[in-house]
């Protein structure tokens, strides 16, 4: 284990500035068993704003990835069915396409299997079962006819696969990070790119890397794991944060205990309260934490806010949302319907 730990703390330190941060590229990983369709996004968006797919007509997907705005719900941890409080801080859906695994515990490969999880799960959506699902989705005219039109006919991975195509949409791009790697050097400021040589300088870029500051691109459903925290210090306790094994909940693996999938930074400032559990609030708090806890650096006030200056520079354009349209029932009630 000692072993494991030191061999993540160098790795960490390890600053890569030329190759290690990437701008957002102009398309997004595709599987091939779900191209995308205008149709089946459209179907998508309906699925994702509709909290009909819980047990009582009460949480949708964007009751927790909120796309009106950060893409989560600002809170510690996340209301489900019942005022139930679940264990875990939402995770922004801007940007998820480019993740190769999905939960802070990598325990879903895609975005499809991603989306299978939230409807079955007792805290937040409360469905009993998939057939549940299908037969309450059946049940809606105008869901049977546009699932019949785009996939043939209602299934649970065909409710995932629509899900799935339109969170690929929800892509930030043109972020001042972003314009400033591609040649504007007016788009970032003196203090920001001071805090992205900073970032890399004391080794935040060996785990924050790539096109979504999550780790390198990999195979898909590898994921990119480490250890959190690498060095204790009166912050964990402070936080809670060895609380939640992270992985080892999935696994059962001992290696995997408090080890997490390495989380986005893009959009980082619209986000908060961060960590997996959501105990801190502030940004400029959450930097303190990650270099005590990951680097064992103390850094200075004025060095924290030349990288949140930096983090702040990947703030992107969120592409405007409306409401969609939500195809209607008539004449009964579908809550309850379900013993």
């Amino acid at each position: 284990m000692k072993q494991q730990i030191a061999a993540i703390a160098i790795m960490a330190s390890i600053a890569t500035p030329a190759l290690a941060l990437e701008a957002i590229p102009d398309r997004v990983p595709t599987p091939s068993d779900n191209p995308m369709s205008s149709a089946k996004i459209a179907l998508g968006k309906q699925l994702f704003f509709d909290p009909r797919l819980s047990i009582d007509g009460t949480v949708s997907c964007n009751s927790c990835h909120n796309v009106m705005a950060s893409g989560t719900d600002n809170r510690p941890t996340s209301v489900g069915v019942n005022g139930q409080r679940g264990g875990r801080n939402a995770p922004t859906v801007w940007n998820a396409a480019f993740l190769s695994t999905q939960f802070w515990d990598g325990r879903a490969a895609t975005l499809e299997d991603q989306a299978k999880g939230p409807p079955l799960n007792p805290i937040e959506m409360g469905m009993p079962n998939e057939q549940a699902v299908v037969d309450r989705l059946e049940s809606i005219p105008g869901y049977r006819r546009q699932f019949e039109a785009i996939f043939g006919s209602v299934s649970y991975d065909n409710m995932a696969k629509a899900i799935a195509s339109y969170e690929r949409t929800l892509i930030t791009e043109n972020s001042p990070f972003d314009r400033h790697m591609k040649g504007d050097k007016s788009a970032m400021s003196d203090k920001a790119i001071a805090g992205m040589k900073r970032f890399n300088q004391i080794g935040c870029s060996g785990c924050h890397s790539g096109v979504n500051f999550a780790g390198p691109a990999l195979e898909t459903g590898t994921g990119f794991f480490q250890k959190f925290p690498v060095y204790n210090n009166p912050l964990i306790a402070k936080y809670k944060l060895t609380d939640d094994k992270g992985r080892y909940e999935v696994t059962r693996d001992k290696a995997d205990i408090n080890s997490w999938r390495v989380p986005s930074l893009r959009n980082i400032a619209t986000t908060a309260p961060y960590f997996h559990n959501g105990s801190v609030k502030t940004l400029n708090e959450a930097v303190r934490v990650m270099a005590a806890s990951q680097l064992n650096k103390q850094l200075s006030d004025s060095e924290i806010d030349e990288i949140v200056a930096f983090l702040e520079s990947l703030t992107g354009e969120f592409p405007e949302q409306t409401m969609p349209r939500l195809p209607d029932i008539a004449g009964s009630s579908l809550v309850g319907s379900i013993k």
